[in-house]
């Protein structure tokens, strides 16, 4: 296994860590033999947040006496201090841990992310935490470019997470970067969501590039798990073969398939269209219906208020049928 520091946070990752979205759907006995797994394979890094139900107790239980062979990243989608301040004790409770190494702002918008950094915020949170040993560092997960842009102007961003894979190479520019900055980059969604069904094709992509520093694919299955970890130990150069098969995966998907870029905003219907997308790649997807309705349901505004104006359309960088799309998640979502 390949080791790299993440950032200015000074903590020696493996290249490959662990995504723990998909272990909601199995349970602690199964987090726990995979957990060993990684261990025997040299994974140390495993991501889990408030938000993805029961992964941080499914982890607390299957870490239990090997803790200390970890490095653990969570996140937050608190953005008061006094919310971020019970998320933290949460986490900690969860993990069985007195400190945990990485605590992240979750996907804040542009106006979530300025009240964490108002008076009360959720970073004066994590600062306290941090001074009294309970997290040892900071960074900040992000769907759109502009929040990670303005996050890499943030002195006390340590680490950023954001997509990176061969259909959503929209921040290839500030992945690049991070690097400049000593920045520690995290890889989500190296899959897109579940959408490129050729792991280790996707993983071969993701970490061709040297200035991702970690990549965190999503695994619940033994089976994923061995996969994954030798795609990302492949440290070979890319084909000709793998390129021509870059560009095949890039065409199928191209026309149908958000990146998250956020330019369709801003909908005349007060719509979230990339919200609506992400949830409804992991009701198709992910195989966790009712989390994906659960996260659907919180927001304010539903596909089905779309009025088909088509506004949203010739914004998009890569010509989607938003409209289409947006009748698609309404019918699967029943609103």
């Amino acid at each position: 296994m390949e080791y790299r520091v993440l950032g200015k946070s000074g903590l020696k990752v493996s290249r490959m860590g662990f995504g723990g979205i998909p272990i909601q759907r199995i349970d602690e006995e199964g987090t726990k033999a995979l957990m060993h797994q990684l261990m025997e394979a040299g994974v140390n890094y495993i991501d889990t947040a408030r938000g993805y139900t029961v992964s941080e107790q499914y982890l607390g239980y299957a870490l239990e006496g090997i803790r200390d062979r970890f490095i653990i990243a969570t996140k937050s989608m608190s953005r008061t201090k006094e919310a971020m301040t019970r998320d933290i004790e949460t986490s900690l409770r969860n993990l069985r841990t007195d400190y945990i190494d990485l605590y992240q702002v979750h996907n804040p918008n542009m106006e979530q992310l300025e009240l964490v950094l108002s008076p009360d915020g959720a970073l004066e949170a994590l600062m306290e935490a941090k001074a009294a040993g309970k997290i040892g560092h900071i960074g900040i997960t992000a769907h759109s470019t502009a929040v990670f842009e303005r996050a890499l102007e943030l002195d006390w961003v340590e680490t950023i997470m954001f997509p990176y894979n061969i259909v959503e190479n929209q921040g290839e520019e500030l992945i690049r970067k991070c690097m400049e900055r000593n920045i520690g980059f995290i890889d989500m969604k190296p899959l897109a969501g579940g959408a490129i069904e050729d792991a280790t094709l996707a993983l071969r992509y993701v970490c061709s590039n040297p200035d991702i520093t970690v990549v965190i694919p999503g695994m619940a299955d033994p089976a994923e798990l061995e996969e994954n970890i030798k795609a990302c130990g492949d440290l070979s150069p890319i084909t000709e073969e793998e390129t021509q098969a870059f560009e095949n995966v890039r065409q199928q998907l191209g026309t149908n398939f958000c990146r998250r870029c956020n330019y369709c905003a801003p909908c005349t219907m007060g719509i979230s269209i990339p919200n609506v997308f992400l949830f409804a790649g992991y009701l198709e997807r992910y195989n966790l219906e009712g989390w994906a309705r659960d996260r659907y349901g919180s927001l304010s505004v539903k596909a089905s208020d779309c009025v088909q104006c088509g506004e949203c359309e010739p914004r998009c960088p890569y010509h989607l049928p938003i409209r289409e799309m947006m009748k698609k998640c309404a019918e699967e979502f029943g609103e």
